[in-house]
């Protein structure tokens, strides 16, 4: 089989043959996203909880120069354990086929590999976006284009509270990407139920989410993702006072020590993480499940 062929696992490869749900999950949360062994018990976790919605889990990573789509037990320890699995995104891709490397792939990646197998429903925690002081930096994430251009359902908390959200907002306007609000008319702010801002159009069932779905391929017109914002619960968000003044304890951090572009992102992440006591985690994580479980809903509805 060539390099550049995908990979699908046996049960994937049945699913999407019979018209079963299957719902595709990122692997950067499992390699770079948890420390070890809680890692790889969150990833079993969370394919569980796919099961347990009436579909199909479709793992994504590239081992050895294949791309994967859906993980076997001993691939996904190996994601989980391996310390030279790296960080894959979509412009990754070709370079580390060509080069028989192995890497986690990012929301980019995945998304473009899950589309290639015919996959309609993707969950994650958190999408990329706008990053502050994007005026000066350019910094940009590249999950925004890569939606534009991708169609595919995507379950998420919003985008990463650390970003700019309402200039996230406007730029995926720009790109022509839907967002659906599940249950709320405010995007939600990934560790927070609510960011503030407030978005277009509320679904409240996974059958609503379906026939939005079914509706955009029915129009045809430009390849773009739909984003189905779903909040975390309030009784598992990060306090929202705290979140704030972490974060802006963080942010003057950043600035007093010249830290810029892509390290921005894993330090204000890290602070949080530690300033919270975990905390930013334990509330990353209800979000992460919360997005699975209603992914399942929504492949099994369409």
């Amino acid at each position: 089989m060539p390099s550049h062929e995908l990979v699908l696992s046996e049960e994937v490869r049945e699913a999407l043959a019979t018209r079963r749900p299957v719902v595709a999950l990122e692997s950067t949360i499992i390699a770079h996203g948890l420390p070890r062994p809680r890692n790889l018990a969150v990833a079993e976790e969370l394919e569980e909880l796919v099961r347990l919605g009436g579909a199909v889990p479709a793992t994504v990573a590239v081992l050895d120069g294949r791309a994967h789509i859906g993980l076997n037990k001993v691939q996904l320890e190996r994601i989980a354990q391996d310390d030279d699995v790296r960080k894959f995104g979509h412009r990754d891709l070709a370079p580390a086929l060509a080069a028989r490397a192995s890497g986690a792939t990012t929301v980019s990646a995945t998304a473009f590999l899950a589309v290639r197998a015919g996959i309609r429903v993707f969950a994650t925690g958190g999408l990329g976006g706008v990053h502050r002081e994007w005026t000066e930096t350019q910094d940009e994430s590249a999950d925004l284009r890569l939606l534009a251009q991708t169609r595919i359902a995507v379950v998420c908390a919003g985008v990463k509270s650390i970003l700019d959200v309402p200039a996230t907002l406007q730029r995926l306007e720009t790109l022509g990407v839907g967002i659906l609000g599940y249950g709320t008319d405010r995007f939600p702010g990934f560790y927070l139920t609510s960011s503030g801002e407030p978005v277009d159009w509320t679904v409240r069932t996974p059958e609503e989410v379906a026939e939005v779905i079914r509706a955009k391929e029915a129009l045809g017109g430009p390849e773009s993702a739909l984003i189905v914002a779903n909040p975390v619960a309030e009784g598992e968000q990060l306090d929202p006072a705290l979140h704030d003044r972490v974060l802006g304890e963080a942010l003057d951090e950043c600035r007093e020590r010249g830290i810029s572009g892509q390290a921005v992102t894993p330090f204000l992440l890290d602070h949080l993480m530690r300033q919270t006591e975990g905390a930013s985690v334990e509330a990353n994580l209800a979000a992460v499940r919360g997005n699975v479980r209603l992914a399942a809903r929504i492949a099994a509805a369409l």
